[in-house]
């Protein structure tokens, strides 16, 4: 015969192991989302209607005064969208790793000189250290020289990020993943699609527990 406080026991033991599943379900669920997102935003491209003022080109690698592989096929496909009169401008992004190594936005910069394209079409900022970072430094940057719309360039499975970002800084962004990729193996394009899939839940993850935090003054 069970006690009161047996079945109370047994009560709280099968409530908390039901919550402890629905959590995980819930998590699982979440993430399964932002795969699909990832996926379909990375294997969608820009609709042939779409002109921007600027593409706006995010930092990655660079070796010294040279941009690494990826680095130079995002600077390429922003050179090919300003070459085809799809933007007006292209805008780099990037600071250094290390003091005394030009930056990322230096480096694309650079190159697109090298490239023809003129020096007046090109803005640049180089301090950000990530895709967050990126994205809110340019912001000044587009009003002061009057950008209302850009076109986000990266590589395809990290544009859902760029565009999850810039939807909430408000800047009224597309987003075109280079149709060329150093992630074109199926190994290193599934490890790349699950690390972006993360990235992505866990941007999900601190802006919810931040609006939680802010619905309760706590921030």
């Amino acid at each position: 015969m069970h006690t009161p406080a047996l079945r109370s026991r047994n009560g709280l033991r099968y409530h908390f192991l039901h919550g402890l599943v629905l959590s995980l379900l819930l998590v699982a669920f979440a993430f399964a989302c932002c795969v699909w997102s990832v996926y379909r935003t990375g294997n969608q491209t820009l609709p042939t209607y779409v002109h921007a003022d600027a593409a706006v080109v995010l930092g990655a690698a660079a070796w010294d005064k040279r941009p690494s592989p990826v680095f130079q096929e995002r600077i390429n496909h922003g050179i090919a969208l300003y070459q085809s009169g799809r933007v007006e401008k292209l805008v780099f992004t990037g600071g250094t790793p290390k003091k005394g190594f030009m930056t990322e936005a230096e480096v694309g910069r650079r190159y697109a000189l090298k490239q023809g394209v003129p020096a007046r079409d090109i803005l640049f900022e180089n301090k950000s250290r990530n895709t967050y970072e990126n994205l809110y430094n340019v912001r000044p940057l587009l009003r002061t020289n009057g950008i209302g719309t850009i076109i986000i360039v990266s590589d395809p499975y990290h544009t859902a990020r760029a565009a999850a970002i810039a939807k909430d800084l408000d800047l009224n962004a597309y987003t075109s993943g280079t149709p060329t990729t150093r992630y074109s193996e199926s190994r290193k394009k599934t490890k790349f699609l699950l690390q972006e899939s993360y990235a992505l839940f866990l941007y999900y993850f601190e802006r919810w527990g931040n609006s939680v935090l802010a619905f309760f003054g706590l921030r």
